[in-house]
């Protein structure tokens, strides 16, 4: 006789066990009138699975909302921010504040903001000592 042919044979059904149990559970729930405790636990068992995929859409939907993209409006480097936040521009480092249009300086109390414009007179010109302009 062939002892190792037999033993090829085998099936193993060690996991079988564990799945009979559960479903055996199921049904004598069922059968014993509490169906409404395995609907209560199927409802929660699929709110636990897409809870991970309506948070992940929320999020998405406030990011598009909140994020601003615009440039410094000092240096024009390209920023990205969530609105309401300040931010220092990498560039300048020029306190940032996001709103819903762009990027605004953010200034202290009292401080003015100004251009500053060259006044300096013309060069003399080379003009004949009787003649004016």
């Amino acid at each position: 006789m062939n002892q190792n042919g037999f033993k090829q044979m085998q099936i193993n059904l060690s996991g079988l066990g564990c799945w009979i149990a559960f479903f055996g559970v199921i049904w004598l729930l069922g059968a014993v009138g509490l169906g409404w405790l395995v609907r209560s636990l199927a409802v929660l068992v699929l709110l636990i699975m897409l809870a991970p995929v309506l948070l992940f859409l929320g999020f998405r939907f406030w990011l598009k909302r909140s994020l601003v993209q615009a440039d410094c409006p000092v240096c024009t480097t390209t920023l990205t921010g969530i609105k309401g936040t300040q931010t220092q521009c990498p560039n300048c480092g020029t306190l940032l504040k996001a709103d819903g249009e762009g990027f605004h300086r953010l200034q202290e109390e009292g401080t003015i903001d100004v251009t500053a414009v060259d006044v300096t007179p013309d060069p003399p010109s080379s003009l004949p000592e009787g003649e004016q302009r």
